[in-house]
């Protein structure tokens, strides 16, 4: 088994710490070229949408994540040498989970956590495992994104479905940067804004019935040249999906 799973990437890469409930979760970045300049209001905008909302689709605790830089940045450009920035833990309520300090939870990674870690790992909220740990890859991917979109490489998505409902897909033979922009700005980013009305009834239909739906998203990347990657063991869909199925 690998030691290193909270670290992702080559040319870029990725290391990911902290626990839900510890002081703080973070993320190292190395490999970041020197000179560019950060957006921070970018940054906290991509912050903002992580971020829990007052919704019936989002978990009820409420986390300003606000990113402090202890690394890598210098007079609003990158150094080049490894960013490290920290998200400070302030609504973990550690409480909520006495009860269930002993016990694997279904759907949770208290078992394998227990397993791979010889019963050290801390089970508070998840842990390690928390979906807490997604603020600092938020931030990473808006350093990633910035970088790419100053070299016309574009990214978004839609939701596509969700149980029994869809959006309209993507006409991929007219994806505009403006489209891709648009999305990323919606809380929930949809093609057909009367279907996100139809996803937030089923996603709170879903939750009176104590259940879950399942869903679909989809991407578009516009400005990237083709014939990236390796035709089989190192292709797009592979490393894509690596780090995906990671969430």
């Amino acid at each position: 088994m690998n030691s290193m799973g909270s670290v992702f990437g080559r040319n870029l890469k990725i290391s990911v710490f902290g626990e839900s409930h510890g002081p703080a979760v973070g993320v190292v970045i190395d490999g970041l070229p020197p000179g560019f300049p950060v957006d921070f209001d970018n940054i906290s905008g991509e912050m903002e949408r992580r971020r829990p909302k007052a919704a019936v689709y989002s978990t009820k605790r409420q986390e300003p994540d606000e990113v402090e830089i202890l690394s890598g940045i210098y007079n609003g450009r990158t150094t080049g040498t490894p960013l490290c920035a920290v998200i400070m833990n302030r609504d973990a309520k550690s409480g909520d989970y006495d009860d269930t300090a002993s016990l694997a939870r279904p759907g949770h990674a208290d078992y394998s956590g227990y397993a791979r870690y010889k019963g050290f790992n801390d089970v508070r909220g998840g842990g390690h495992f928390s979906g807490r740990l997604t603020a600092p890859i938020v931030f990473a991917g808006a350093i990633a994104t910035q970088i790419l979109g100053s070299r016309d490489i574009i990214i978004g998505s839609h939701i596509d479905s969700i149980h029994d409902m869809k959006d309209v897909g993507f006409d991929l033979a007219d994806i505009t940067k403006e489209q891709l922009l648009a999305l990323r700005k919606m809380d929930i980013p949809v093609n057909d804004r009367s279907c996100g009305d139809e996803y937030l009834k089923i996603i709170s239909d879903a939750q009176k019935d104590a259940d879950s739906v399942g869903g679909v998203v989809e991407t578009a990347v516009i400005g990237i040249k083709a014939g990236l990657g390796s035709p089989m063991f190192d292709n797009v869909e592979s490393g894509l999906s690596s780090i995906l199925f990671s969430i």
